[in-house]
């Protein structure tokens, strides 16, 4: 009997082992038996062919329609040749297998009227889609002769694996079958008890269903089973994580009655929804206890996470402390510093003459800072002047220290990494200091369980009244460019009331750059378009994605030749970007274009229209992150989605679905839905195996919760599972993958 970590080599031999290592990253017995079935296909169940597409490894189950014999030119002198051409059909669609060896040997096996399955590469020829040499097995017919291999196809699932382009799923299918033959009991990683109380199959009896399944029931218990493996394992690393992270001292920041955030609430000039009330004393709450508080505060484009940011803060400087706002890009950390510097009014002159009995001092600190304001801010945070410090990455140097840092807000947390986020918090003198961090993307609850499963969730769905309305329109500029001469009129429209837009494209410059690339040794520039799975050429077309700079040209030049046009993006200086934002803040330009460095924190409620150029290039979340820059006041908002793609599209569907709805947590369910789980999980950044095999965040979500309650209980009762040893050697085998949790 094999065990779970016996090499490959010593069960399959060295040229299986060496291919299955080179082509899936597969090393040992439990590899293998990990590597799952994408699918299953059924004996008479014939593949759509017409779906296949060029470039794709197919597994394929089809009838042979006919199979013919002729001859071909050898070639450069060569002798002619005999080529075997077999057509075969799901009696909709017809693909053609080309053979050019053992043609004689093929024929006799490819009879016309029988069913097999094919694998290989999807190419084309002469227009007609074909597999080159594939591999096959015919399905068998039920005749005396084949009775038993009939009785094995006809009473089982055929699994289909993830396969490549030089190891097909049968190949696979085959390796797989060697090593159930040859496994024994199974040590289980899952404790019998939870097992019962949920009724999950033993570890070998699942392998031995997953792979080798009697009927659609016993594939979908042995499922079940396998993705509680993966659900529970990483609810325990999150539970201990989170154990981990409580355990630590940190210094209470008690609520101070009279002070600085009493004095904050009184000048408000509206009254904080009930969602903006029960977060705030959540966090409050969480602010006075004497382990850090660990909280993902996420909200809805305009729901006022700042608001609830600044409070806590007021209540840490209240406390004694200091509060640090980090933020990922130059332009969100100077608007931050403005709008706070705003809410606060004369709490904000702290140190100053007259200044309010209660106020504090706001500074901020970035990498392009002059000599002068640099020291200034450095000077004032380490001598506890400054109550309150918002900066980029600049706030992460060795050299930056403070008097009591107390709370640490990370906005934009997705673009931090948890190196990032420990080297500020390293900075506390006294005990660990509290974290707060933002996303104004919202995130389904079984992302939220998954990718920041070790941070407590607050959510923010509420709306502020006074927040206008926004429509949104898909403008197809291809099929109906007098939609596009239309948007460009409503703009010069709406500037001619004093009315203000923005126009948003996915590239800086026409040289190949990304809205988002930075000059090298830049750290604060616009965010990639691919976080949000942006800047796909193929499904946009060939042409080359729109620019900033030709863009405000043409616009310019041309249809907005009557208004005020400037640029934005991340190569200009902070100097520069400052005074651009400035000056479009004060209603001095008409129209801003820009990349997506205006897709948070940017705060302009004159601002009505914002077209979106090559829409269909960014993803669902960006749009609506985008959109949420416009009707921030009492005027109603216009967001135009221009786009090239054509209808019935993915492209064209992501567009429809923005909108559709201006719901951020229901477009953040078709962003999910439209995206690979190992783009959410990390695994296509890191290049490595999805850490999930089975799990789908969204369809697994009930799932998903009873792993989180089982894992809580487990690591209360046993913290470091020494009573369970197996699953504690299957839960560090998960660490070793799941890379993304060190970025959540």
């Amino acid at each position: 009997m094999i065990t779970w970590d016996e090499p490959l080599r010593a069960t399959l031999g060295a040229n299986a082992a060496k291919k299955l290592a080179a082509e899936l990253d597969l090393h040992t017995a439990g590899d293998l038996l990990q590597h799952y079935p994408r699918r299953y296909v059924t004996r008479g169940e014939l593949t759509d062919l017409a779906a296949l597409d060029e470039g794709e490894n197919a597994t394929v189950q089809a009838e042979v329609r006919r199979a013919n014999e002729r001859r071909i030119n050898g070639g450069q002198g060569g002798k002619p040749r005999t080529m075997l051409e077999v057509v075969v059909t799901d009696g909709t669609a017809q693909l053609t297998l080309a053979f050019f060896h053992k043609t004689g040997w093929h024929k006799r096996h490819l009879v016309p009227g029988s069913q097999g399955m094919f694998a290989g590469r999807v190419s084309s020829f002469r227009g007609r889609r074909q597999l080159a040499h594939p591999e096959y097995e015919m399905l068998p017919t039920g005749e005396a002769t084949g009775e038993d291999r009939a009785r094995e196809f006809a009473g089982r699932l055929i699994p289909v694996y993830p396969a490549t382009k030089d190891l097909s799923s049968m190949r696979i299918q085959r390796c797989v079958e060697v090593l159930l033959d040859q496994v024994g009991e199974l040590d289980d990683p899952l404790p019998r008890e939870l097992r019962e109380r949920h009724r999950l199959r033993d570890l070998r009896t699942a392998l031995e269903d997953v792979h080798r399944p009697a009927d659609r029931e016993s594939a979908d218990a042995a499922l079940r089973r396998l993705k509680w493996d993966e659900a529970f394992v990483l609810q325990l690393a999150l539970a201990q994580r989170h154990r981990e992270a409580s355990a630590v001292p940190a210094c209470a920041r008690p609520r101070v009655t009279g002070a600085a955030l009493d004095a904050f609430d009184a000048r408000l000039p509206f009254t904080r929804t009930e969602g903006q009330v029960a977060v705030g004393e959540t966090i409050s709450a969480g602010l006075e206890a004497t382990h850090p508080m660990h909280r993902l505060l996420q909200g809805d484009v305009g729901a006022g996470k700042t608001l609830v940011a600044l409070r806590a803060m007021l209540q840490v400087v209240d406390a004694g402390g200091q509060a640090v706002l980090l933020a990922p890009t130059e332009v969100l950390a100077q608007q931050h510093y403005h709008s706070i510097v705003a809410m606060l009014g004369p709490l904000a002159d702290g140190g100053r003459l007259g200044a309010d009995e209660h106020a504090t001092r706001v500074t901020l600190l970035t990498g392009s800072a002059g000599a002068a304001a640099r020291r200034e801010a450095l000077l004032e945070a380490a001598s506890g002047t400054a109550g309150i410090v918002v900066g980029t990455h600049a706030l992460l140097q060795e050299h930056v220290s403070f008097a009591d840092l107390g709370l640490v807000v990370v906005d934009e947390q997705h673009r931090f990494g948890v190196e990032q986020r420990d080297a500020l918090r390293e900075k506390a003198t006294r005990g660990r200091p509290h974290v707060l961090v933002m996303t104004a993307t919202p995130i389904p609850r079984t992302v939220a369980m998954t990718v920041y499963g070790d941070l407590d969730v607050s959510v923010l769905d509420q709306i502020p009244a006074g927040r206008s309305r926004v429509d949104t329109h898909v403008v197809p500029a291809r099929e109906k460019p007098h939609f596009l001469h239309r948007a460009w009129e409503r703009i010069t429209e709406e500037a001619a009331r004093g009315h203000q837009a923005f126009v948003v494209c996915p590239r800086i410059d026409g040289d190949g750059t990304e809205a988002g690339s930075a000059p090298a040794g830049e750290q604060n520039g616009d965010s990639p378009l691919q976080e949000e799975g942006g800047g796909n050429e193929a499904e946009a077309g060939t042409r080359p994605p729109l620019a900033v700079s030709d863009v405000a040209a043409e616009l310019s030049e041309g249809p907005l030749a009557a208004v005020r046009v400037e640029a934005l993006h991340g190569r200009l200086t902070p100097d520069e970007k400052e005074s651009v934002m400035r000056r479009f803040s004060a209603g001095e330009v008409d129209v801003l274009v820009s990349t997506t460095v205006v897709e948070v924190g940017v705060d302009v409620p004159n601002a009505t229209v914002m077209a979106i150029m090559d829409a269909d290039r960014f993803g669902v979340s960006q749009l609506h992150q985008l959109r949420g820059r416009i009707g921030r006041g009492s005027l109603p908002g216009l967001c135009l989605l221009v786009t090239e793609a054509e209808e019935d599209t993915p492209a064209r569907d992501r567009l429809d679905a923005v909108a559709g709805t201006r719901d951020g947590f229901a477009l953040s369910r078709v962003d999910l839905e439209q995206r690979r789980e190992g783009d959410v999980l990390g695994g296509a950044q890191s290049g490595k195996r999805s850490s999930l095999r089975l799990l789908t965040l969204l369809r697994d979500a009930d799932l998903i919760g009873d792993a989180r309650e089982e894992a809580a209980a487990f690591v209360a009762a046993d913290p470091e599972l020494a009573t369970h040893p197996r699953l504690a050697r299957s839960l560090g085998d998960f660490l070793e993958r799941a890379d993304y949790l060190e970025k959540a």
